[in-house]
């Protein structure tokens, strides 16, 4: 089992930034990959970013440019730096994890981008 928890979301205006945390715990060894989702109100989950555990990185057109994934697996947590926030941003994020043929994901945590 792997537990994640995240953190940092908040309220944010346009433009600005915000860096969310996610703290894996459990079972950790052989995640090959971590990543956030997003799910806004009404909408379906989506993929944000992606990390391998060869910082191999995967971004959703949305957020390219904009967005940076990172892992430090010596504290067992991944990050996500987020710049030129917009209101489309809004959404709750989730931290996942994928460990074999399992997946694990966080509770989340809201971003809402507003004035």
């Amino acid at each position: 089992q792997v537990q994640l928890v995240e953190s940092g979301g908040g309220l944010v205006q346009p433009g600005g930034s915000l860096s969310l945390s996610c703290a894996a715990s459990g079972s950790i060894f052989s995640i090959y990959r971590m990543g956030w989702y997003r799910q806004a109100p009404g909408k379906e989950r989506e993929l944000v970013a992606t990390i391998t555990s060869d910082r191999i990185t995967n971004y959703a057109d949305s957020v390219k440019g904009r967005f940076t994934i990172s892992r430090d697996s010596a504290k067992n947590a991944m990050y996500l730096q987020m710049n030129s926030l917009k209101p489309e941003d809004t959404a709750v994020y989730y931290c996942n994890a994928a460990q074999f043929q399992f997946e694990y994901w966080g509770q989340g945590t809201l971003v809402t981008v507003s004035e």
